[in-house]
């Protein structure tokens, strides 16, 4: 079985081209900054992955993503290779897009990029709160602290089914 799920965020924004011919196909590439689950002293932390998207799935990168863009993508892996300028084989490894989705809120995504603009490093974001703290917000104007999510009440833990 040939399937990757990734999370990261783009290094750059897509680059689109369209195949020749008469039914032209759009083509986006991307890269990835997947950050890595465990270092080890001296080496990076962050691993770059190229990735392909074909027809609609590239037109909607095109539209949607941008640098810094955090999304999540499932898809193969297709190696090749090909012969440079020089005479030299150079050989590729692509993920190959079959889904493609936002790994984060606009909101967070504005966050991150303004962090990211200004002469500080980009503060850390918040642990995510397990799903006995939070439930999602049934109406919005009971928000607390506008973040979309409500406290459960004490006592309740018992009533819930994922206790």
């Amino acid at each position: 079985m040939n399937k990757v799920i990734l999370m990261g965020r783009l290094t750059r924004d897509p680059e689109i081209r369209y195949s020749a011919g008469e039914s032209s196909t759009a083509v986006a590439r991307y890269s990835l900054a997947v950050d890595r689950r465990f270092r080890r002293d001296g080496e990076a932390n962050v691993d770059f992955i190229n990735c392909v998207a074909f027809g609609r799935t590239a037109e909607f990168a095109e539209r949607y993503f941008r640098q810094g863009t955090k999304i999540a993508i499932t898809g193969r892996i297709q190696t090749g290779s090909y012969t440079n300028r020089d005479g030299q084989k150079v050989y590729t490894t692509d993920v190959v897009v079959e889904e493609q989705e936002f790994a984060e809120s606009k909101a967070a995504a504005n966050e991150y990029n303004a962090a990211r603009q200004s002469a500080a490093p980009a503060p850390m974001p918040a642990p995510a709160q397990s799903p006995r703290e939070t439930v999602p917000m049934p109406n919005p104007s009971q928000a607390s602290a506008g973040d979309g999510f409500m406290n459960i009440p004490d006592g309740i833990d018992e009533e819930l089914p994922f206790n």
